[in-house]
């Protein structure tokens, strides 16, 4: 008979009922196994680089430029900040102007062409954008190792993810919202402005946290725009090579002297803090907004 007629559908054997069980057991068992070994390889080389690093710390690290392979890390500490400061400052403007072009008018062949070109550019290697780099402001533009082609590759590396993480935040706001605001007579440059982006703001900044970490962790592109010195940046935004934390890592552990890998481990050591610090602060950011319960 059809279900219509009222009568119930057969009840499950016992043995599928047992089957069902037993390939539950077997993919809670495979998710619980990986998630462990997630968990102890993370805190296995946070544990490593701490231990190691914190041992390195003294008070010339931060007040002595880098000599050679020793001295301090003053110059390094002040370049990544310059390098990954002026990229989130140019991604930021950019990006959360392209989301919000995204999330309210990208419905057109242009929106769907700006998200197809942003998802493609997450995807290239870091080390093809340094090259581009390379080629396009060292070289072509003569401007050499400099802090400005640094900052702008890295801006271009932080700029998908923060057009998605904008359109999205955007996107989550109530449409009662906007609805309201047009109600009272808000113009569309109000409703921008003074509603939608108040709203987001959350969202907006954990997108632009995540992107300068991603940037802070990157080596390739700097090696073909930033290159290296061993003095602080002097003020010059171009023809003039600056230091940053992870070349320190990447080239002076290879290195067959104690005095640099202490400076690789204490540059290791201040880079994973530091991303740790700009990773809690977002997960903040998602805890205070007003859409996480969502």
């Amino acid at each position: 008979m059809s279900p219509a007629s009222g009568d119930l559908p057969p009840r499950p054997s016992s043995g599928w009922i047992r089957y069902r069980r037993i390939k539950s057991a077997i993919g809670w068992l495979l998710a619980g196994s990986a998630l462990i070994a997630l968990a102890v390889a993370m805190i296995q080389i946070l544990l490593y680089v701490f231990l190691k690093g914190f041992h390195s710390l003294s008070p010339k690290i931060f007040v002595e430029s880098t000599v050679g392979v020793g001295g301090g890390l003053k110059n390094a500490i002040l370049g990544t900040a310059l390098l990954s400061g002026s990229a989130m400052i140019l991604s930021a403007l950019i990006g959360v102007a392209a989301g919000l072009y995204l999330s309210e008018f990208g419905e057109g062949r242009l929106g769907s062409l700006t998200r197809f070109l942003s998802d493609v550019l997450v995807g290239v290697p870091s080390i093809v954008l340094g090259f581009v780099g390379y080629v396009t402001l060292t070289v072509w533009l003569r401007w050499r190792f400099s802090l400005a082609a640094g900052a702008i590759t890295l801006a271009v590396l932080m700029l998908p993810y923060i057009v998605r993480s904008t359109e999205l935040a955007l996107r989550r706001v109530a449409s009662g919202i906007r609805e309201s605001a047009y109600a009272l007579g808000c113009s569309d440059h109000q409703v921008v402005f003074k509603v939608l982006l108040k709203a987001a703001a959350p969202g907006i900044g954990t997108g632009i946290l995540l992107a300068l970490a991603i940037s802070a962790g990157e080596t390739a592109p700097l090696l073909y725009t930033a290159g290296w010195s061993n003095y602080s940046w002097s003020g010059h935004l171009i023809h003039e090579p600056v230091a940053y934390l992870t070349y320190v890592i990447w080239s002076f552990i290879g290195e067959p002297f104690h005095s640099a890998h202490a400076l690789a481990y204490v540059a290791a050591f201040l880079i994973t803090f530091m991303i740790l610090l700009i990773n809690l602060l977002a997960r903040f950011l998602i805890a205070s907004s007003p859409h996480s319960n969502r």
